[in-house]
């Protein structure tokens, strides 16, 4: 496979990394000199020391206010002097009213910890009306780790399987953990952990993600026309955070699954606080009784997880955060009696955070990060040894840097550098095959302004400039959004960005630890495209929120491995792959009940999205196989009791396309006794499997734990109504035209789980 070639990393890439290491590591020092009054400070949770992301703080009586950041700092500028009344908030906690003195051009820190709210039978969420101001932003969906517990799972819990009920994002299927946001594929979504790349994200060939729902703070969404802060992906960009640790008292964590079982502890030391969760299958009982009765089990199976965090608080104005995530999957399946299969892959991260504060208003992060992904599956074939590795390997550094001069900007900047090595090595009866490595640098800076020109708008700008060693490219974005709100109850919304992106991934559906990852490079560009967004967002009454937002977006310089080479060796690089383009569109509709006991959301897509390669399909426009023309869940939650609860989710989804099988043709082969018999076949992906709905309902009982803890005990069952969902045909070619049979998705399968916190 030509993959293999080196040449020195051209000057243009370090043009840019000069200029813009200086600029940020001068800035605040220039930003120091321009004080003006304010309050700046973290807001934390009261009860466990953890910050709060995206907290609100307005100033009582006027429109002034801000969110705090993703460390849970936030800052207030361009305040009057004398007395002023700050209000705290969170969803699900008691707010804090503070009234403070300041003097003209006073810089005041202000650190405020918030309490959870009491358990209220009418009142399961409340939802501030300040909160709305950063939670609704255009294209932006939070996911809380409480919902992703209670909603009924597959065998376990699952923050992927959670955000694939929200508008916009789609499910390949029931055994696909995949995220398809708003037309685009797996790699077009951007996966950070503590803002460190996560490649491959799933466990049990893609049936769920890596992440342990235990030891995860905050999970957001950008689906689209997100700001220029972040980069590297042409769709979306799915942000998780790990907890932090409880400051204020050792926690723990137990939870027995039917998949997997978990541990999580936290707590605090005496400079700062840790967290540590692992996470484990528990499947070998069950497939052990299986392979006394069914063949072609696996003869041995397993995942694991260990997600780690370490805080030091150095000072006021410095903390340093260390935090690791270590999981991988490890197979062997018996295809017959002298063909045995292993796969084993996974994936580690981790990353070194310095936060740090210049005086009281300007806010740094420094951030260095380490990730690698890597799939080495292995086949016996007779005793001969098949092999095959692939490893991404990822470091770098970041910077970001955030000041609020006044009351009607908020500047950010921010760089992103580092080296990333792609290899892929093969070997046939331990003799080397194939033998691939690409290396590449990367640079990218952004600068982002929001301006609120008055108390009804906001406007946020941004420049993001992208360099690319591999091919020498150099790509600017350019983002800007704007919102206005005619009345308190209503927000009209817009947004433009143009985004770039070096990688592409070669996947299965069905079998996700075969993924591999590849760049761009000499004659292959970078794939961009361009998303147009328009957003109203409405707050009818009490309790109640509707979202409706409407997408364009297209996707230019597609490259994937074209499937029609039979043989890579000796094929040039640009050669090895097809290049096309693509679009995607529509209509996205939310509406949400907050309060009450019985609460929850609707969530409707109507959407369509294409895809086109030259030479292929006679170069028309075709859907992928996840183009789902109508998309609808229900999730709905209600307290029935003191102790119990229930849950239930409804999905309703268009069939998957699929290229029909028309029958097949004899054409004479002077060379065999049997003729060829080319099979003959519809449009590319025409026809459509029967539409898809499933109805899962589960029941929580809290109780407690021998008088040690509190527990909550799960009863879960998917698919309630058992309806038979189609995966995919198989063929019998030895009819013709070939008759048909249909692969079913998940029968009803009820499972249970006890968690005990203490």
């Amino acid at each position: 496979m030509a993959l293999l070639f080196h040449k020195p990393y051209p000057n243009p890439l370090k043009n840019v990394l000069l200029p813009l290491f200086s600029f940020l590591f001068l800035m605040p020092a220039v930003l120091m000199s321009q004080n003006r009054a304010s309050v700046s400070g973290y807001v934390t949770d009261r009860s466990t020391g953890e910050t709060l992301l995206f907290a609100t703080v307005v100033v009582q009586g006027t429109t002034t206010g801000t969110t705090t950041n993703t460390s849970g700092f936030y800052r207030l500028a361009g305040l009057p002097a004398g007395n002023i009344t700050l209000v705290f908030s969170y969803v699900g906690y008691e707010p804090v009213v503070r009234t403070i003195t300041l003097a003209p051009d006073e810089s005041r820190r202000i650190d405020i910890a918030l309490t959870p709210e009491d358990f209220r039978l009418e009142a399961i969420v409340v939802e501030a009306d300040a909160e709305r101001e950063e939670v609704r932003n255009i294209g932006t969906a939070q996911i809380q780790t409480r919902l992703i517990k209670e909603l009924p799972s597959v065998l376990q819990a699952d923050v992927f399987r959670s955000v694939q009920l929200l508008p916009g994002v789609k499910a390949a299927s029931d055994f696909s953990s995949g995220l398809y946001v708003r037309g685009g594929g797996p790699d077009q979504t951007l996966i950070l952990l503590d803002r460190t790349t996560v490649y491959n994200p799933s466990h049990f060939f893609g049936f769920f993600s890596t992440f342990n729902p235990d030891a995860i703070k905050d999970v957001r969404l950008y689906k689209g026309g997100y700001p220029a802060e972040y980069g590297g992906r042409l769709g979306s960009v799915l942000d998780i955070y790990n907890k932090d640790g409880n400051r204020v008292e050792r926690k723990g964590v137990v939870s027995l699954g039917m998949l997997s079982s978990r541990a999580m502890v936290e707590g605090p030391y005496a400079h700062g606080s840790y967290m540590l969760a692992i996470r484990r299958s528990t499947l070998e009982p069950l497939l052990y009784a299986l392979r006394q009765s069914t063949d072609n089990i696996p003869d041995g199976f397993y995942f694991v997880d260990v997600n780690g965090k370490l805080n030091v608080d150095v000072d006021e104005r410095n903390k340093l955060s260390f935090s690791f995530y270590g999981g991988e999957d490890n197979v062997d399946f018996p295809f017959g009696d002298d063909v045995d299969f292993n796969l084993y892959y996974g994936n580690r991260t981790a990353s070194a955070n310095w936060t740090r504060l210049f005086g009281n208003d300007v806010f740094t992060n420094v951030t260095l990060t380490g990730s690698r992904y890597f799939n080495e599956p292995r086949i016996f074939l007779g005793g001969t040894p098949i092999e095959r590795r692939n490893n991404v390997f990822d470091y770098s550094m970041k910077s970001d840097v955030d000041w609020t001069p006044n009351q009607s900007h908020n500047l950010k900047a921010g760089l992103w550098a580092g080296i990333i090595t792609l290899t892929l090595d093969g070997s046939f009866d331990d003799n080397p095959t194939t033998s691939s490595r690409i290396q590449s640098l990367y640079a990218s800076a952004y600068v982002q302004d929001t301006w609120s020109p008055d108390s009804k708008t906001k406007i946020t700008g941004g420049l993001r400039l992208n360099s690319f060693s591999e091919g020498n490219f150099l790509r600017l974005e350019p983002r800007i959004s704007l919102e206005h709100a005619p009345q308190p109850s209503l927000r009209l919304q817009a947004a433009y960005g143009r985004y770039v992106q070096f990688l592409t991934l070669i996947t299965n559906e069905a079998f996700s630890g075969f993924d591999t990852w590849l760049t761009t490079g000499e004659g292959v560009k970078p794939s961009w495209g361009d998303q147009f967004v328009l957003g109203v967002k409405s707050y009818p009454v009490q309790g109640y929120n509707l979202e409706i937002e409407g997408f364009y977006r297209t996707m230019n310089d597609l490259f994937e491995l074209d499937p029609r080479l039979p043989d890579e060796a000796g094929v040039a690089y640009k050669d090895l792959f097809r290049y096309g383009e693509g679009f995607a569109y529509g209509v996205e509709v939310l509406l949400q009940k907050t309060e009450g006991r019985l609460n929850g959301f609707v969530g409707y897509t109507w959407g369509s999205t294409r895809r086109k390669f030259a030479t292929f399909n006679a170069d028309r426009f075709y859907p992928p196989k996840y183009d789902r023309i109508h998309d609808v869940n229900v999730v709905a939650n209600y307290r029935l009791s003191r102790r119990w609860k229930a849950t239930g989710v409804f999905s309703y989804a268009t069939g998957q396309a699929f290229t029909e099988v028309l029958g097949h043709t004899e054409v004479p082969n002077p060379f065999a006794p049997q003729p060829y018999q080319p099979v003959v076949v519809g449009r590319v992906n025409a026809s459509r499997l029967p539409a898809y709905h499933r109805l899962d309902i589960g029941f929580t009982r809290e109780g407690t734990f021998f008088g040690r803890g509190t527990s909550e005990f799960q009863i879960q069952i998917i698919n309630a109504y058992s309806r038979r969902n189609i995966w995919f045909y198989n063929f019998d070619f030895d009819r013709n035209p070939p008759t048909k049979a249909a692969v079913p998705l998940l029968p009803l399968l009820p499972t249970l789980s006890y968690t005990v916190y203490f």
